[in-house]
């Protein structure tokens, strides 16, 4: 007999790449790791300490259509490198960090951009900006024993077929291991966890049945239509 006075919630967990789920615990984000993105926000590119921002693990949109969220008229698009985490720990070393990842994604972080911005003009939490229903579409997870650590490659995102972002995994500001490391000066990591790494630049709006499509060299592809 359960103890659980309720049904316990279903495991949110995203498909690898050969078969198999992987268990989504947590969502973090990295907000402004590349330097052309954080000059299109009004921010300064220099290598100042990573800020993170989180999303409810059940944010995870999987499958060829997701609907446009509520309480916005002005929904972003940001095309991201997603880290899946085997294995946790506390103050990770940068050089042992890349052992802990059991593969990688393309992801999309969809960001109500009018509420974070009215939340930054009056300092409150990003919290409804960032971590609405179905915010953060994935493709598959590939294992990293398939294709290693891809430091370099082509990240882009079109819309409707038109080309927004393009940029390199080596743009990045603070590469994956250091991340890592960082992120677990501040919480214990622990398996199932996931990283969405940040944006290059050319972020922008999307609407109601527009066609998405963003690709990472090496790592994979997703598309969707904004239902």
């Amino acid at each position: 007999m359960s103890e659980f006075v309720i049904a316990p919630p279903a495991i949110p967990a995203v498909p690898v790449a050969g078969g198999g789920l992987f268990p989504v615990r947590r969502i973090f984000c990295v907000g402004r790791n590349y330097a052309a993105h954080t000059r299109e926000m009004g921010g300064d590119p220099n290598r100042e300490p990573p800020f993170f921002f989180t999303k409810p693990a059940d944010a995870i949109a999987l499958g060829d259509s997701v609907p446009f969220p509520s309480a916005t008229q002005n929904l972003h698009h940001e095309m991201e490198l997603v880290v899946a985490l085997g294995a946790g720990g506390r103050d990770i070393p940068s050089d042992a960090a890349l052992a802990h990842i059991y593969g990688y994604a393309a992801g999309v972080d969809l960001t109500r951009r009018d509420l974070q911005d009215e939340a930054k003009s009056l300092r409150r939490p990003w919290d409804m900006s960032k971590g609405f229903d179905l915010s953060a579409p994935i493709s598959l997870i590939v294992p990293a024993a398939q294709i290693g650590h891809p430091a370099a490659g082509r990240i882009s995102l079109a819309v409707n077929g038109e080309q927004r972002q393009n940029g390199d995994l080596s743009d990045m500001i603070w590469p994956v291991a250091d991340i890592i490391s960082f992120l677990s000066s501040l919480v214990e990591l622990k398996p199932g966890d996931l990283i969405y790494t940040g944006t290059p630049d050319g972020v922008g709006q999307i609407q109601p049945g527009d066609r998405v499509y963003g690709v990472i060299d090496g790592v994979g592809e997703l598309e969707f239509t904004l239902a």
